[in-house]
């Protein structure tokens, strides 16, 4: 009922308007861009002492957070435009939340300004990460924007797109938050990339979980279309598990608090997952997403706060 209401006011949504291009932003999946971000700075943080040229630059945090939320908007927008255009965005079918260009909140010509907007926006907040980081950031930056591009238009069709989540989710934006600061990784900061990246990755699961039935007409071969039903509802729940065991490595570097903390998130994980193959199919599913991205950001939360201590 709730959702109906919503698809019902969606259609009183004036056409380009700033409401429009607010939804089309999707500002509840910038988490997915804020907390690897803000793991990566609280280990750079507190690990700056240790390093002769380590003192931490305020700035150079918040150009990774100004990139970080700059790249999912343009991510947001690219998966919009071009789910529309390849026709896998039918929004009388459609499980999830609607979607600008489907709906016509944002014209075609609109949404492709705003792409290349969003793009330049993008190169503009990363390039000063050069002067932090070396000339390999303006690689960093490049490949970035390409798989930006390569993820809705090919790569989420091959059933890579929880691998490009754990990569560019994960693993890069903790990696490289890091290495900003004090030029170098160590094996405690990748293996909280992992994790980091499994935790956000559950995101992409809920969805591809609620849309399969969808994805399979559409021959998007996700990793819970190959996989089925079962096993994708047991691959959410191991990401978030995974994820916790891995925060063992915490314990060897001083931060036992960063490994005890994030069982708060892995309880409430276990209660999302229980609803989630509880209620297997439709539109109910979406409780499930907003409660994983709560839970996102509630590791992001217990990790950060786990370090700092």
């Amino acid at each position: 009922m709730l959702f109906q209401q919503k698809r019902m006011e969606g259609n009183n949504i004036r056409r380009n308007s700033l409401k429009a291009w607010l939804l089309a932003a999707r500002p509840k999946t910038l988490a997915g861009a804020a907390v690897p971000v803000a793991i990566g700075a609280a280990l750079a943080f507190t690990d700056a002492a240790d390093y002769a040229e380590g003192t931490f630059s305020w700035i150079a945090a918040a150009l990774c957070l100004l990139f970080a939320f700059i790249m999912q908007v343009d991510a947001n927008f690219i998966n919009d435009f071009f789910d529309y255009i390849k026709g896998n965005d039918d929004a009388s079918t459609r499980l999830g939340p609607l979607r600008a260009c489907t709906q016509g909140w944002i014209s075609i010509d609109a949404m492709k300004r705003a792409i290349a907007l969003a793009t330049c926006a993008a190169c503009a907040a990363g390039l000063p990460l050069v002067y932090y980081g070396g000339l390999e950031m303006f690689l960093i930056g490049l490949v970035c924007i390409v798989f930006c591009f390569l993820y809705t238009t090919h790569l989420s069709y091959r059933g890579l797109g929880d691998l490009l989540v754990i990569v560019f989710f994960g693993i890069v934006p903790v990696c490289i938050t890091y290495y900003v600061q004090l030029h170098t990784c160590t094996w405690e900061v990748f293996l909280a990339s992992l994790a980091c990246g499994l935790v956000i990755d559950g995101l992409l699961l809920v969805n591809n979980y609620r849309d399969r039935d969808n994805d399979r007409e559409a021959g998007k071969e996700t990793l819970v279309v190959k996989l089925g039903e079962k096993q994708g509802g047991y691959l959410y729940l191991a990401t978030g598990t995974a994820a916790c065991l891995l925060g063992t490595v915490f314990c060897f570097h001083g931060h036992t608090l960063a490994f005890v903390l994030p069982f708060i998130y892995l309880l409430l994980h276990l209660y999302t997952y229980l609803k989630l193959v509880s209620i297997k199919h439709g539109k109910e599913l979406n409780t499930c997403l907003d409660e994983t991205a709560r839970n996102i950001c509630i590791y992001g939360l217990c990790v950060t706060i786990g370090v700092l201590l």
